[in-house]
């Protein structure tokens, strides 16, 4: 199953406190195995993004619902395929 990294933004005003925020995830997480995703982590970042989230998905469609759906909470995506750094031998030795 691809992973998938995406950057968050919260969309000013959506919360008022941290604890609303936090409230959400659960819904958020629910929402994602809905759409054949696994959240598998979470990070609050300090600068110009806001979230951290790494998930699996199916497909890129999958991912993409991710996304779409991250909206309704507030949450503004920007989600990239990612692939572990230990995958990146098996590419190089691929290579004619």
């Amino acid at each position: 199953m691809p992973t998938y990294a995406a950057f968050a933004n919260v969309e000013t005003g959506e919360f008022q406190n941290a604890q609303e925020l936090a409230s959400i995830w659960g819904d958020l997480r629910q929402d994602l195995r809905t759409r054949d995703c696994q959240l598998r982590d979470a990070y609050v970042l300090l600068g110009e993004r806001d979230v951290l989230l790494l998930f699996d998905a199916d497909s890129r469609e999958a991912a993409l619902e991710a996304s779409i759906a991250a909206e309704r909470y507030g949450i503004e995506m920007q989600t990239m395929e990612a692939m572990h750094v230990d995958d990146l031998g098996e590419l190089v030795e691929e290579r004619p």
